[in-house]
């Protein structure tokens, strides 16, 4: 089974079970402030999630792109990505644990058709916050999973979220697949043996988390589950290793051609390879591994390209050239030249059913070679700087070791190699322990950047979210209609609001954009919420975020204004939460107005 048919399958069966199928929401959340990319199928629905009634029903199911950097110095490895997508079904207050296990039991064993010989699952053991939960491992004894089979996790295992501080989060269920075909699954189901190889969870959300830190029956109770496609069609076609599967065979093949090595596609390949080279560890390390990074870093990066991101110092740009400059480096250590476009190149025949990888071809290969020819420099003066701090030394320091990485991307190793070959020695030890406070620091950026969660509905995000409504229309009646949104992100404290614009706004032009949200909050305007199909909301007038993508039905919040042309002066497809008169915001204030990327300006504004 290859990756198409997987998702088709999937999809067509939660069709079956009277799910709505949405399409895969943008890698960079919206309205969304704790994450930089999209990481699980469940962020774009959070609001629904807590309570908000979705467009399409109570029954959801999709195919997710995601991006996760908190764990890339794990890429290298047969499962780890930065890339993936992620199949999954969600109840919004409608059906619970018995359903969703049924389901996902009757997918897996008659969709898929896997043994359940070859199945075990995992259920939380329960703790001071919530009780063991022998429902769901009822659940699967009744459909024939034995007890034996049936593994008592805790918290760190089997319990999700809240995602903040607050909010929605429960138990969850896990399902395992035994990998090995030339050796049956033990009776006895075993979590730290890694020939069992997650491939879903069932999250239960059960309870509310509040500010106490105490956790509550939840009135709307949800399923949220999740299914790596990757790792998937790995196990189904009997394969150990994720990138021997359709998602990576045609890149790996790339890579093989350009740097003329092997990478080993069964036992008999590496078999050749432990006869040609007299240690395998050392062939794994300096080329395998290598490969399967360039691979995972390149599609990854590719990606983020078609979502319009551009390599840079900050934010999603930074993570970007982050991956790119760590392909690159692994690809020179391969002997690889101006390869980054053509390894490319595969991604686009892979993920063939993603418009914006078609539509932005072009851009995506033109920064791919860019940064590669960007990043050989940076690598020349790099050890010009490595030349000069290692003179008349006989040690190099730790500090200045990752002053090489910060600064010129240069990992350990290439500072080991020429350290080797000038025959310095190099403080390994205090370069660990800079590393570790960037590693922390990073993880940081990538997985929490403000206090606030995703379960924040608070009165003055709900304030700041109504308010990027008004901003977005001012910032067309006082620049002209070319402007159009590109993002925004809110905190309690701000919102950051992203528009497509050429130049530097004047002094006079954010004062007059200012006036204009104030005037329209003062005049206490009515905020009406409506659902209605796409189409309509299009051809009616709301606007939309510029690379968002939305279900055939959606929301749609107008903000009435009778003495506009159409009634109304504001009209977004949204999803929330916001106010119901414009009066309840506050006043608006603007504090900063500057650059985000090429052609787009970014303002920071408050409300009091």
């Amino acid at each position: 089974m290859n990756r198409k048919e997987l998702i088709k399958k999937y999809l067509q069966f939660f069709k079956e079970k009277n799910h709505a199928i949405i399409p895969s929401a943008s890698l960079i959340p919206s309205n969304d402030p704790t994450v930089l990319f999209t990481t699980a199928g469940m962020h774009p629905l959070v609001p629904y999630l807590l309570g908000m009634k979705h467009p399409l029903g109570k029954r959801i199911a999709d195919v997710q792109k995601c991006i996760r950097t908190g764990d890339i110095e794990d890429v290298g490895d047969t499962y780890h990505h930065t890339f993936f997508e992620m199949l999954g079904n969600w109840s919004l207050g409608d059906y619970f644990k018995k359903e969703a296990i049924e389901m996902s039991f009757e997918f897996l064993a008659k969709v898929l058709k896997i043994p359940k010989e070859r199945l075990a699952v995992s259920v939380f053991a329960g703790n001071k916050d919530a009780p063991k939960d022998t429902e769901s491992a009822k659940i699967w004894q009744s459909l024939g999973v034995p007890k034996e089979r049936i593994a008592y996790l805790g918290k760190e295992d089997n319990w999700w979220g809240p995602a903040g501080n607050i909010g929605p989060c429960g138990p969850d269920t896990e399902m395992f697949y035994w990998k090995l075909n030339n050796k049956p699954a033990p009776k006895n189901f075993n979590p730290k043996d890694k020939n069992w190889v997650e491939i879903w969870n069932d999250v239960l959300m059960q309870y509310i988390k509040d500010e106490k830190g105490n956790y509550n029956e939840a009135r709307q109770k949800n399923i949220d589950t999740g299914m790596g496609v990757e790792r998937t069609v790995t196990v189904l076609n009997g394969l150990e290793d994720d990138y021997l599967s359709d998602s990576f065979k045609p890149i790996m093949e790339v890579i093989e051609k350009l740097s003329n090595k092997k990478y080993p596609k069964n036992e008999k390949e590496r078999l050749a390879i432990k006869l040609k080279h007299d240690n395998y560890e050392s062939y794994e390390k300096e080329v395998i591994i290598p490969m399967r990074i360039i691979a995972d870093h390149i599609k990854a990066s590719v990606m983020i390209l078609s979502e319009k991101i551009v390599p840079g110092n900050t934010e999603q740009g930074y993570v970007l050239r982050r991956l790119l400059r760590r392909a690159i480096r692994y690809g020179k250590l391969l002997g690889m030249k101006n390869f980054t476009p053509r390894v490319a190149e595969p991604v686009f025949k892979i993920y063939d059913d993603y418009k914006e990888l078609k539509e932005n071809r072009k851009e995506i290969l033109k920064n791919l070679e860019e940064e590669e020819n960007r990043f050989n420099e940076t690598l020349e003066r790099g050890i010009n700087l490595f030349n000069k701090i290692s003179k008349d030394k006989k040690e190099i320091s730790g500090k200045d070791m990752f002053l090489l990485f910060q600064s010129y991307g240069f990992p350990l190793e290439l500072t080991q190699e020429l350290a080797k070959e000038n025959k310095i020695k190099i403080n390994e030890k205090e370069f660990r322990k800079e590393f570790q406070k960037h590693q922390e620091l990073s993880r940081t950026a990538s997985q929490g950047r403000f206090k606030s969660g995703l379960a924040d509905n608070s009165e003055k995000t709900t304030r700041l979210h109504t308010a990027t409504h008004l901003l977005n229309e001012a910032l067309r009646k006082v620049l002209g209609n070319e402007v159009k949104q590109r993002g925004s992100n809110i905190t309690p404290e701000r919102l950051r609001f992203d528009f497509s614009f050429n130049r530097k706004l004047t002094d006079e032009e954010v004062r007059n954009v200012e006036n204009f949200v104030n005037k329209k909050i003062s005049l206490g305007l009515e905020v009406k919420k409506e659902e209605m199909p796409l189409e309509k909301a299009i051809s009616s007038g709301a606007q939309s975020e510029f690379g968002s993508k939305y279900p055939p039905k959606v929301s749609v919040y107008t903000i009435k204004d009778s003495k506009e042309k159409h009634g109304w002066f504001s009209k977004e497809i949204c999803t929330g939460p916001h106010v119901q008169n414009t009066k309840e915001i506050g006043k608006f204030k603007i504090l900063k107005e500057e650059s985000s990327s090429a052609g787009v300006r970014r303002i920071k504004a408050s409300v009091e």
